[in-house]
């Protein structure tokens, strides 16, 4: 008798081993990434809308807009298993949910250890991206805005140096280019002269024809990737909180899910032993 599963004394037929708390603390944690979710996926599908779908198929693989409904799509999945689990007690969703944040968060640690131990690898990667975001510059405005941001911000231009921007079919310094932008750089590249209120977009021209000290004066010849991996350097700190940071919700979530997948558990064998036991008078 002492292997049975029973109500503790004194309780009513309505006893139950799922707590309200966990069940419904769960259900809001992920209702909350359920709504970011949907927020990231009508933004990602928004900027692709209003784009030219003829110039922006030509860049899916470094499109901002698809990145951004690519990690919109995977929380809404995940954050939908949570939540239906949790409501419905479903002990199928709840591993799912339970098991898609561990992969992930196994998936971060590796990613970074890897990037420590491989970092001439990654380099080369990061390499391979920012050349490849360079050569689709002007197939999309998301992109082109991007890079502007981190030149700017960084104090760079291209990725090893200024003149990778040849690789753009519009900045490439043949002399068969028709351009008008032949053998020059973004503006985002120009060093800031004052506090100007018009932009000067064409201050990189003809800047790759130049010499390096002629070039210098105008523009910021150091490339990007190293000026990455030095503001990376010097913010370890402030990264290592942002992972940790991510790492967290994901950690409280699979605590929590994983705590009402053992008392759903308990509530099952319990329910189970009641109804065999019910005409039983020695039960």
């Amino acid at each position: 008798m002492g292997g049975r599963r029973r109500a503790p004394p004194g309780s009513n037929e309505d006893f139950t081993f799922v707590s309200p708390v966990v069940k419904y603390l769960l259900f809001f944690f992920n209702f909350v990434f359920w709504v970011i979710s949907v927020i990231l996926v009508a933004v990602g599908v928004y900027a692709r809308v209003i784009k030219h779908t003829e110039a922006a198929l030509a860049c899916l693989a470094v499109d901002p807009a698809m990145m951004i409904m690519a990690v919109g799509i995977l929380m809404f999945i995940i954050t939908f298993c949570g939540c239906v689990g949790s409501l419905r007690e479903n002990i199928c969703l709840l591993q799912t949910f339970c098991i898609s944040l561990t992969v992930i968060l196994i998936i971060q640690i590796a990613a970074g250890i890897l990037g420590f131990i491989f970092s001439n690898k990654a380099r080369t990667k990061v390499t391979e991206i920012i050349n490849n975001a360079i050569v689709h510059y002007r197939d999309d405005v998301d992109l082109q805005n991007l890079i502007d941001y981190g030149q700017t911000k960084f104090g760079c231009c291209g990725g090893m140096m200024h003149k990778d921007w040849s690789q753009n079919i519009y900045f490439n310094c043949s002399q068969s280019n028709p351009s008008k932008e032949r053998c020059s750089v973004p503006f985002s590249c120009c060093i800031p002269t004052g506090n100007k209120t018009v932009i000067n977009t064409m201050c990189g021209q003809g800047m790759q024809g130049m010499d390096q000290q002629e070039a210098e004066k105008q523009i910021h010849t150091d490339g990007c990737i190293d000026k990455l991996v030095d503001w990376i350097h010097s913010n370890l700190f402030m990264l290592g909180g942002i992972a940790l940071g991510l790492a967290v919700p994901q950690l409280f979530g699979m605590v929590l899910s994983q705590m009402l997948i053992n008392q759903i558990k308990e509530q099952i064998k319990l329910q189970s032993y009641n109804l065999k036991h019910t005409f039983d008078p020695w039960s």
